[in-house]
């Protein structure tokens, strides 16, 4: 008989490197909403991941931006290449290379559709973190 008690508290493995990992608990931590990652590492995109995720108002989605681009600095020493649309807040892109963090509006978000037109890509929702179960583990 195998004791699987150890195994079921530790919390499931993220399919994604810890940078992305960091950039989503940021997210969450600032209460963006309909977070998702896309895996274009197969998908033949021009980075390996993409972090999508939403802000009530433009308030939300620089504080989003700003929390991720803080937290990926200060715990990994990360820094983005690129940030652009801050000052506007409906899309805000902060490009690390390997992967690139998206905050839209929800007008935003729905016009460009980057979730469909990224289809063939392998998508992890991981929610709004309003459960337990939708939290990034750490």
């Amino acid at each position: 008989m195998t004791d699987t008690s150890t195994s079921s508290t530790r919390p499931a493995a993220v399919p994604y490197p810890a940078p992305v990992a960091a950039a989503v608990r940021a997210a969450l931590d600032k209460q963006a909403f309909d977070v998702v990652v896309l895996d274009l590492r197969t998908a033949d995109g021009f980075t390996d991941f993409f972090v999508l995720c939403t802000g009530a108002n433009p308030r939300q989605i620089e504080a989003v931006a700003d929390a991720v681009a803080k937290v990926l600095r200060e715990e990994l020493g990360e820094r983005p290449g690129v940030v652009e649309g801050l000052k506007q807040s409906e899309w805000v892109l902060l490009d690390y290379f390997s992967f690139i963090v998206h905050v839209f509006s929800r007008d935003a978000r729905a016009y460009y559709a980057l979730d469909r037109l990224w289809g063939n890509a392998v998508r992890h929702d991981v929610g709004d973190g309003v459960g337990d179960g939708d939290r990034v583990p750490g």
